[in-house]
C-alpha cells in the first residue's frame, strides 16, 4: 500500500498546485497596527468543486450564511478570503451586506463571479467590519499573492487571533506514478467545542473531485478530527471548514475510482484534519496539558461520545488535570452523569497503561505511577465500559489560571 508523506509545519495551501495565497495586514482591529497580518486571499487558477462543515449554533455568523449559499449554488469556485480581528457576526443585514461585498471585490479584482469565493471572518463579535480598510487590504492582497512558501505561511498567520502560532499541513503521495497533494491551514485556540470551534480550516486537493464525493470525505474527516477536541466547551458563531479540489493533477478520484485510489484521498483529507486539528487543541488558551480521552466497550456510539464529552468538558476534571491530581474519582464522576449506559462493577479507568479502577474498584498503591503519568504534557485516559463494542476518541485540554484571566475580558 502507498505511503502518505506527512510534512506538519508547511507551507500550507501554497504546496497545493495550481494555488496562490496572499496575507496582508489591513489594522482590521483598529489598533494602529500594520505588522499583525490580518487579512487572507487564497486563490484557485483554475476552476474548483468545494465542499464545506459549518457550525451548527443557531446564531451564525454573516460569512458563514454567505459560505453556506454559495455552496449550495454549486459553483465553480476559485477561492477563499478570510480575515480575523473582527467575526462579522451578529451584524445584521449590513453585516451580510459587508460579507459579500468582500467576495464581489476579490471576484472583480480577479475576473470571476462573486460567488466563486468564500468569505470566513474570525474574531470579536458584533462590531461591523471597518470596510474601507478591508477593500484596501483585499486590493493589496491581489496584487501580493503568490505561490511560493511564503505567501502560503503569511495567509496562515493572517487568520490567527489569539493563537501562539501558525497551523499547516501538507499531505502527500505517489499513484500510478504521479504525486498528489492535500494541503491546507487552519486558526483556533479558545471557544473550541464540535461543531466546530472558534476555528477556521481551509485545505486543497489538486484532484478533481466530485462535488458530492469531496464532499462526503470532507465530512467523514471533519467528524472523525474537529469535531473530536474540546478546549472550553464553546460553540462559536464562525466555525467553518472549506476544501478546494482544482484538478491541477489530471487525475479525478470518485466513487468509481478504484479503491486503492479512494482509500489513499480519503486517508490524506482524514491526516491533515486530524494534524490540523491535534495543533488546534495543543495551542488551547494557556493549557499546559492535553488529554487524549478514550472510551471504549460502550452500548453504542452515541454513549461513547456523551462519556468522554462529560470528562473533557468537566470543570473539576479539567482543573484537576492543571494541578496534576490523578483524581480517578472525578473521572467516575463525570462517566457516571454523562447519560451513558454504565454498571460500576464493570467500570475500568486507567492511565496510560496503568490501571487506576477495574472492575470498579480503585488501585490506591498505583497511585504514585499516576501521579508521574499526570504530570506529563500529554497523557491517555482510557475508560472501558464493558457494555458492548463502541468507541470514540477525544482530545481535551486543562484549565488554567492563565485562562480565566485572558477571557475575564475583552
Amino acid at each position: 500500500m502507498t505511503q502518505l508523506t506527512v510534512t506538519p509545519d508547511s507551507a500550507g495551501i501554497t504546496d497545493v498546485p495550481g494555488f496562490e495565497a496572499a496575507g496582508v495586514a489591513c489594522d482590521i482591529r483598529q489598533k494602529n497596527d500594520l505588522k499583525r497580518l490580518d487579512l487572507a486571499l487564497v486563490y484557485s487558477l483554475r476552476p474548483c468543486t468545494a465542499a464545506g462543515t459549518f457550525t451548527k449554533n443557531a446564531v451564525k455568523a454573516a460569512p458563514v450564511l454567505l459560505c453556506q449559499k454559495n455552496l449550495e449554488e454549486g459553483g465553480p469556485f476559485h477561492g477563499f478570503i478570510a480575515n480575523s480581528g473582527n467575526a462579522n457576526a451578529c451584524t445584521g443585514p449590513e453585516g451580510l451586506k459587508d460579507a459579500q461585498t468582500m467576495a464581489q471585490r476579490a471576484a472583480a479584482s480577479l475576473n470571476q463571479k462573486p460567488h466563486a469565493f468564500f468569505v470566513c471572518s474570525t474574531g470579536r463579535i458584533g462590531q461591523p467590519l471597518p470596510m474601507d480598510r478591508v477593500i484596501k487590504g483585499l486590493e493589496r492582497s491581489v496584487t501580493e499573492k503568490g505561490r511560493t512558501p511564503a505567501h502560503g505561511k503569511k495567509a496562515a498567520d493572517a487568520i490567527l487571533t489569539s493563537d501562539t502560532k501558525a497551523k499547516t499541513v501538507t499531505v502527500s503521495f505517489t499513484y500510478d506514478g504521479k504525486k498528489h497533494t492535500v494541503a491546507g491551514f487552519a486558526k483556533g485556540a479558545g471557544m473550541i467545542q464540535p461543531n466546530m470551534a472558534t476555528m477556521l480550516a481551509f485545505l486543497a486537493t489538486d484532484f478533481s473531485v466530485p462535488r458530492s464525493f469531496l464532499q462526503k470525505t470532507l465530512t467523514e474527516a471533519v467528524n472523525g478530527t474537529f469535531n473530536c477536541i474540546t478546549v472550553d466547551g464553546d460553540m462559536s458563531t464562525n466555525d467553518t471548514v472549506l476544501m478546494l479540489a482544482n484538478g491541477h493533477s489530471g487525475v479525478s478520484v470518485g466513487d468509481k475510482s478504484p479503491r486503492e485510489l479512494r482509500v489513499l484521498f480519503a486517508e490524506a483529507v482524514w491526516k491533515a484534519c486530524d494534524i490540523l486539528a491535534d495543533k488546534i487543541v495543543s495551542d488551547g488558551e494557556k493549557i499546559t496539558k492535553v488529554i487524549e480521552v478514550k472510551v471504549q466497550g460502550a452500548a453504542s456510539a452515541e454513549d461513547a461520545e456523551k462519556c468522554a464529552r462529560a470528562i473533557g468538558n468537566s470543570l473539576l476534571v479539567k482543573s484537576s488535570w492543571y494541578g496534576e491530581d490523578p483524581n480517578w474519582g472525578r473521572l467516575a464522576d463525570a462517566a457516571g452523569y454523562s447519560g451513558a449506559k454504565l454498571v460500576e462493577a464493570k467500570l475500568d479507568i486507567r492511565y496510560n497503561d496503568t490501571p487506576a479502577m477495574t472492575a470498579g474498584k480503585p488501585h490506591p498503591e498505583l497511585k504514585p505511577k499516576w501521579k508521574e503519568i499526570v504530570k506529563q504534557r500529554r497523557f491517555t485516559i482510557t475508560i472501558d465500559l464493558h457494555l458492548g463494542k463502541a468507541g470514540y476518541r477525544l482530545l481535551a485540554t486543562d484549565l488554567t489560571e492563565g485562562y480565566v484571566n485572558y477571557n475575564k475580558s475583552e
